[in-house]
């Protein structure tokens, strides 16, 4: 009996489990994450993907940068609005 391909999206049981699969369909990114996986599964030759690896590693790293500016936001609201001197 064969194993099932990884690269096989329709296994939703396993990959619901998954913590990488979880992490990147949380950043807008699963499709073309997918993509490389595909294109990787086809042509054996990450070289001849270079074109998927770099339009996922932007997606990646655009929802990094947002995430950081939205971190960086939540952290100024949350400090003291007063700048009080304490007495010496």
């Amino acid at each position: 009996m064969a194993a099932p391909s990884p690269h096989d999206r329709s296994r939703k049981d396993e990959d619901e489990d998954d913590p990488v699969e979880q992490m990147i369909s949380r950043t807008g990114c699963a499709e073309l994450h997918y993509a490389v996986q595909e294109c990787m599964a086809e042509h054996q030759d990450w070289r001849t993907c270079k074109s998927q690896v770099q339009t996922f590693k932007d997606c990646m790293m655009n929802f990094q940068i947002a995430r950081k500016e939205q971190l960086m936001k939540q952290q100024r609201q949350q400090q003291p609005t007063s700048t009080q001197s304490v007495p010496s």
